[in-house]
């Protein structure tokens, strides 16, 4: 959707802020378009290759709609190289490299409709690498009345991303960091991310954040701080912000798990810079996997990994306190 043409039939993609520019008969860095005599073609469309139904928790998305299911899609490629992924046979496989299924977009949506799930979810691997897929899936179903969420490393260049927003609900955006160290790791840049997160804050859809901490890639307490105090000054106090247990994956396997007392280093970190919404994940059962009142103190939503055991958001509010609680909680 988002390419021009160049002479002699190459084309320069237009989609993510890598910007490739792409020969006849060849491919861009996420491996999923392919150029074909100067047109550009998308060789992940409708063929998804992971298609599950999760709880919504598991994006992660504590502020939208706890407790509810989402159908998921995801296909083969990415745009960046996360040594650490731990989705790595979808995101770093080629077309080709594993089964598919044809699920067009009608198909999808009548999925949806017929279990009754109330929000689409396009995760695993980037979204970006399969835009054209999401944009028309986002569409039908905004027109049937779906909910539309995904999960993104936050690379998309800033005029699909403002495409897609318009049939977007939420959006959980990975903030590998806030050094150029982190972002090495991925094969990637810092800045377009903290551009798409203004964007997406911009655009008044429910943004969530995860960092996803690694044991000599990104814990130092200052870097964790700035990011922090980053987040409070450009999105707000009341972006949900989740730390991330990291376990040995795909290129860092020689890398020991993050510890417990380094997740929770970093959330003290994060509430004393003022940010309101801290959680704690892949430690099933911690206490900050649940989310708390910023004005009370009380628990509002008691989580045991990715299940809702208890539920004290009332019509958008605190239950105990009557504090607004923001979100998408209908």
């Amino acid at each position: 959707m988002f390419y021009r043409k160049l002479e002699g039939n190459w084309i320069q993609c237009e989609t993510c802020f890598r910007m490739c520019t792409v020969p006849p008969g060849g491919r861009g860095f996420c491996r999923v378009r392919e150029n074909r005599e100067g047109r550009y073609y998308s060789l992940v469309y409708a063929r998804p290759s992971a298609v599950h139904i999760d709880p919504i928790e598991k994006e992660p998305q504590y502020h939208m709609l706890p407790g509810t299911e989402i159908l998921c899609f995801g296909t083969v490629g990415c745009n960046f190289r996360c040594r650490h992924c731990h989705n790595w046979h979808l995101s770093q496989a080629s077309p080709g490299d594993l089964e598919t299924y044809d699920i067009p977009p009608e198909r999808a949506v009548e999925i949806a409709l017929k279990k009754n799930i109330p929000t689409l979810s396009f995760t695993y691997n980037e979204p970006t690498a399969f835009y054209e897929y999401v944009y028309d899936v986002a569409v039908l179903a905004k027109s049937k009345g779906l909910r539309i969420l995904w999960h993104s490393n936050g690379s998309m260049n800033p005029e699909p991303l403002k495409r897609l927003l318009r049939y977007t609900d939420a959006v959980t955006i990975d903030l590998k960091g806030f050094t150029k160290k982190a972002y090495d790791n991925s094969s990637a840049e810092l800045e377009p991310v903290l551009r798409t997160l203004k964007i997406v804050k911009q655009e008044g859809k429910w943004l969530e954040v995860v960092n996803l901490v690694i044991p000599t890639i990104n814990d130092d307490p200052s870097d964790i701080r700035r990011m922090c105090e980053w987040i409070k000054e450009n999105l707000g106090e009341d972006t949900p912000l989740h730390f991330s247990r990291f376990f040995p994956n795909y290129r860092l396997i020689h890398l020991p798990p993050t510890p417990i007392r380094t997740l929770e280093k970093a959330h003290e970190i994060a509430l004393d810079v003022g940010l309101h919404y801290v959680t704690i994940g892949n430690v099933p059962g911690h206490k900050y996997n649940s989310t708390f009142c910023p004005r009370c103190g009380k628990r509002l939503i008691y989580r045991v990994h990715f299940q809702v055991l208890e539920n004290n958001v009332r019509n958008g509010r605190c239950k105990f306190c009557g504090y607004s609680i923001p979100g998408i909680w209908e």
